[in-house]
């Protein structure tokens, strides 16, 4: 793995997952993250206990190391004025300064763009948010589950009205990931800004601004027809009989998007053996299937339905059109192509327990960039201040006084 991120280091005031699964991410990819937590109490999703949907095994916190993998931890008091001159210390060494503090906060703790930059002009100052840095709710908190998923629209582009409920996230963090992944490529883009002009920029990325984004086709034809997005009511019919998902004998289901219905319906005719079908008149061609895709629909749920997924994953293996088995997580972490590009790959905790994460989804010359274990609490305090040049002496008195942990 080229790790395109060495030599740059990142400051980290933040926690739980959206912010610092971003610097996660980087580390993976070769750069030096310090970690700041608080100073007793740690990062507070180290007590973290449950997802709200499945409970965290105490030996293996994998929530938190998804989100701090490869990272040096310090505990440091920063409500104190030795604490503070720590931080800015760090900052000085620092290339980029990435934290989730609320605005009033960061004023608090004398951490904002000014205090630090009154300390390192070149550093890149970067925020995560929850609704974005301007406006009335510039200053109120929130997670994935609000600012991404309910109020941008996504959790109404999936939800019907059969459910009688708004539907969950489809697993923890799910947007706080995909905001990461975006505070990651602006860090990136800063990063080459400032190579390229000396000039270092402020970087701002919210958990709605992400999800607005990955809404954003869907809030293009809304705003061009002045209609919100919904999904399609359970029972519209389908134009296309190969876009859509077909039930299995054992119950699984197969999803098919060919959009070039006529180019792919005689291959499928071969793998379904129904050789008739493509010489049918109802058929004949995209536009005929098109228009009787109510009836070509019918033979395929039929079709489908006789037999077992193990069956059809064979006979479909030499099939031309696009299709795939819906899966679970751990079929998609035992895929064979999850496995053949190394999508997930094995890691070790501190105290030597072996789990799994999945990897940075970017390679660069063609090799996945190896996941590291996150810290233990405060497990690089020592060292750090080291690299600051305090003596032991100084770093004893430090603790003595609870400026560092």
């Amino acid at each position: 793995m080229t790790p395109v991120m060495q030599g740059v280091r990142i400051l980290e005031v933040a926690e739980h997952t959206f912010v610092p699964a971003a610097s996660a991410l980087l580390a993976d990819l070769g750069a030096d993250v310090i970690k700041i937590e608080h100073v007793e109490r740690g990062d507070a999703m180290r007590a973290l206990a449950s997802s709200g949907i499945a409970v965290v095994p105490k030996d293996v916190h994998v929530l938190l190391e998804h989100s701090n993998r490869g990272k040096r931890s310090l505990g440091l008091d920063l409500t104190s004025e030795a604490g503070r001159d720590i931080l800015y210390r760090i900052a000085a060494t620092s290339d980029v300064f990435l934290t989730n503090k609320l605005p009033s906060v960061r004023t608090k703790l004398h951490v904002d763009v000014d205090d630090i930059r009154a300390h390192n002009p070149k550093i890149i100052y970067v925020r995560g948010t929850g609704q974005g840095e301007r406006g009335p709710e510039a200053d109120r908190g929130s997670y994935d589950s609000l600012a991404f998923w309910a109020r941008s629209g996504v959790a109404v582009g999936i939800m019907r009205p059969e459910y009688g409920h708004v539907p969950v996230p489809p697993g923890p963090g799910f947007g706080d990931s995909i905001g990461a992944m975006t505070i990651a490529g602006g860090i990136m883009g800063a990063l080459f800004h400032r190579e390229r002009t000396g000039e270092a920029t402020t970087v701002d990325v919210s958990l709605l601004s992400s999800a607005v984004w990955s809404m954003g086709q869907a809030m293009a034809l809304s705003l061009l027809l002045g209609v919100p997005w919904t999904p399609p009511p359970a029972d519209q019919q389908r134009m296309n009989p190969l876009s859509g998902n077909y039930l299995t004998k054992d119950g699984r289901w197969l999803s098919f998007t060919c959009l070039q219905a006529g180019k792919y319906w005689a291959p499928m005719c071969e793998v379904i053996e129904r050789p008739d079908l493509v010489t049918d008149p109802r058929f004949a061609d995209h536009a005929s299937l098109l228009a009787n895709s109510g009836e070509a629909i019918a033979i395929l749920v039929e079709v489908f339905a006789a037999r077992p997924l193990a069956e059809w994953r064979e006979r479909l293996a030499t099939f031309v059109g696009q299709w795939t088995v819906v899966q679970d997580t751990l079929e998609a972490a035992a895929d064979p192509q999850s496995i053949a590009n190394s999508y997930v790959q094995e890691c070790t905790t501190a105290d030597g327990i072996p789990f799994q994460l999945s990897t940075v989804p970017v390679q660069y010359d063609e090799q996945p960039a190896p996941p590291r274990r996150a810290p233990q609490f405060n497990e690089h305090g020592d060292e750090i201040l080291a690299e600051l040049g305090l003596d032991q002496e100084a770093v004893l008195d430090l603790k003595i006084r609870g400026v560092v942990a």
